[in-house]
């Protein structure tokens, strides 16, 4: 008998897009699914003849293959199967239908999939936890040891939540983990398939409860958890542990532990991105004359140089005493901010001093005020020429 064309029957065209390949495949699929055409060879025989043409248009190597040569090109047996029964298909295709065929199961009451599959248990939270550090611990890098009060494994009944010999087979679910009702429409039959409450899906009930975690198989219990924290972190970023989180219930996977970064507020930096920034109250005498003057770096302390004549808000630069860029090479710089600090109080001779310098010509206000001016002029005439 010769092959029908895969595209005749998918009711496709050569053109036709790897998702809408996989729609019309379901279509076929459930149209004629021998569960809703019960007894009917015909229709078992398009259903294994849609699963072939699947098998090949929804693989762009034996697509192609099959748009040049034909069914020539094609070899069975390896780039299609001869599907003998319904289970085969399943097998090969259930990740079209959810796994194992289940959607098969839940339209037409198949029971190919989910029999004997037990609920993996529920899965524990997640944790989120917040870790302050100093810009000294930030710069560096540094290991932590954290407390953590989280759900672990009840150590008496090894997280069974039963004592020993303490179950036995769930009598609602005969052991599946699962429960389904059925129901029928003009569609065809219907089966709604959820966990057993009874047994939250285990299969099992516990007819004797262990004392200590009341048969939920967890118990609260603080952690030590170590943790690396690399250099160059900085507020917001978190570190995920992964399966610290809480203890999952009835063999669950544990949730993570989030770890996330606070910077503690520092006693003299102030951190922008991968910079520090520290301010430096100067004299008027250290602005005047300049000088040198130790400032604290983060590893340490280093020396600035104040040239002479050096006017408020200069800004100096320490290179390479910043914040290490993280997972990268290279770090920020540390910026100095001058400011010099005027006196509030003054003695009569001070008072004295100042007024002698005001007399000279560098420190009277007429003279400031020319040279503002002349910069204002020297300004206008430079931005007339730019």
């Amino acid at each position: 008998m010769e092959k029908r064309d895969y595209y005749e029957i998918l009711g496709l065209d050569k053109n036709a897009t790897p998702d809408l390949v996989k729609v019309n495949y379901r279509k076929m699929a459930i149209k004629y699914h021998p569960d809703k055409n019960p007894g009917d060879p015909d229709a078992e025989n398009m259903f294994k003849e849609a699963a072939e043409a699947y098998e090949v248009l929804s693989d762009p190597n034996k697509k192609a293959r099959y748009d040049r040569y034909g069914h020539q090109g094609l070899r069975g047996g390896q780039d299609y199967h001869t599907y003998q029964n319904m289970e085969d298909i399943f097998s090969s295709f259930g990740d079209i239908f959810g796994g194992g065929g289940s959607i098969f199961d839940s339209f037409f009451g198949g029971s190919n999939a989910g029999r004997g599959k037990r609920y993996s248990g529920e899965p524990g939270a997640d944790i989120k936890i917040k870790l302050p550090l100093t810009l000294e611990e930030i710069s560096e890098g540094v290991a932590k040891t954290l407390k953590v009060r989280r759900l672990v494994t009840c150590s008496t009944c090894s997280g069974t939540g039963a004592k020993s010999g303490g179950k036995r087979t769930c009598s609602t679910c005969n052991g599946h983990g699962e429960v389904r009702q059925v129901s029928r429409s003009v569609f065809g039959q219907f089966i709604n398939v959820s966990v057993c409450q009874a047994c939250s899906g285990t299969g099992e009930e516990i007819t004797d409860r262990c004392t200590d975690c009341r048969g939920e198989g967890r118990i609260f219990g603080e952690d030590k958890i170590k943790i690396d924290i690399p250099a160059g972190v900085e507020e917001g970023n978190y570190i995920p542990l992964r399966g610290k989180g809480h203890v999952g219930k009835n063999g669950g996977a544990s949730g993570d532990l989030m770890v996330i970064i606070e910077e503690k507020k520092h006693a003299h930096f102030v951190r922008d991105h991968n910079n520090i920034i520290y301010n430096l109250n100067i004299t008027f005498p250290q602005a005047a004359l300049g000088d040198s003057v130790e400032v604290p770096t983060l590893a340490g302390t280093d020396n600035v140089k104040i040239e002479p004549g050096t006017q408020n808000g200069t800004k100096l630069r320490i290179r390479d005493k910043g914040i290490p860029y993280l997972n990268s090479s290279g770090r920020g710089d540390q910026y100095v901010i001058l400011h010099i600090s005027i006196p509030t109080r003054l003695t009569s001779k001070e008072k004295e001093l100042i007024e002698s310098l005001a007399e000279l010509d560098n420190f009277s206000p007429s003279q400031l005020n020319n040279k503002e001016k002349d910069k204002n002029i020297f300004e206008k005439i430079k931005d007339a020429f730019v």
